[in-house]
């Protein structure tokens, strides 16, 4: 029995703007959509950004991703997940899953593919790309990612400041996603590992967004004024290294 192919939308950094045409059109035309939560009744943020293109009839189900460290617990929730999906999928329901950004960046979606793939076969998938946060944050300050052979790394949360120290060393842009409690920390590091005082970093929160917030400054700056970047919160920060 052939089943309805379950989509993957990346909804993008938070501007409806940004959506694909695809998306939209999948959106509208959509039986369920499952979105993640961090918890119980916690607003989607994927959810808000698609709300103005639902169909009125299209039933919308939170999917809880707990945001707890226990590998066991976690692998258990993303059966319970995946098998929740695939069961209205094996039903005949059109089914679509929303996550911000891309699919392939970070993604509560890599762990409900990695299941299908796994345990669920017979499930057909499609993944619609969605504009990251990162490139929305480059239009916005109007600054190149990565040029000519520059080597761009993406640094997540919780950062492994020995891990850092060999990134910063090897790349000419860092992009770093979320967090901002090792921030006085990161700047020295960039520092010891060879980006210049006058390299440009670039802070930003809720990109995309009607709160969005940037800011520019020269690493030496920052490093000059360390009280200052104390509890520093940060959607992304990129850190390009002045030749």
């Amino acid at each position: 029995m052939a089943y309805p192919k379950l989509y993957c939308i990346g909804c993008g950094p938070g501007d409806p703007d940004l959506l694909t045409l695809k998306a939209i059109n999948l959106i509208k035309n959509a039986d369920i959509i499952y979105t993640p939560t961090a918890r119980e009744g916690k607003p989607s943020v994927a959810l808000s950004i698609v709300e103005g293109f639902l169909n009125k009839d299209t039933e919308i189900q939170q999917l809880v991703f707990p945001m707890i460290k226990d590998f066991n617990k976690l692998k258990e929730n993303w059966k319970d997940n995946t098998k929740e999906i695939t069961n209205s999928i094996r039903n005949g329901k059109r089914a679509i899953y929303l996550t911000v950004g891309d699919p392939s960046l970070y993604s509560t979606w890599i762990y409900i593919h990695r299941e299908i793939t796994n345990a669920h076969k017979d499930i057909e998938v499609e993944v619609i790309p969605g504009i990251t946060s990162i490139f929305s944050f480059s239009a916005e300050i109007k600054t190149p990612i990565g040029e000519g052979e520059e080597i761009i790394g993406i640094i997540p949360a919780c950062y492994n400041l020995d891990r850092l120290k060999t990134a910063a060393q090897c790349c000419d842009t860092l992009i770093f996603l979320k967090d901002g409690r090792y921030f006085n920390s990161v700047l020295e590091i960039l520092m010891e590992s060879g980006f210049p005082g006058e390299s440009d970093i670039f802070i930003a929160q809720d990109v995309s967004t009607n709160s969005e917030a940037l800011q520019k400054k020269k690493l030496s700056e920052l490093l000059r004024n360390p009280n200052e970047n104390n509890d520093k919160y940060f959607s992304i920060m990129i850190a390009k290294k002045k030749k």
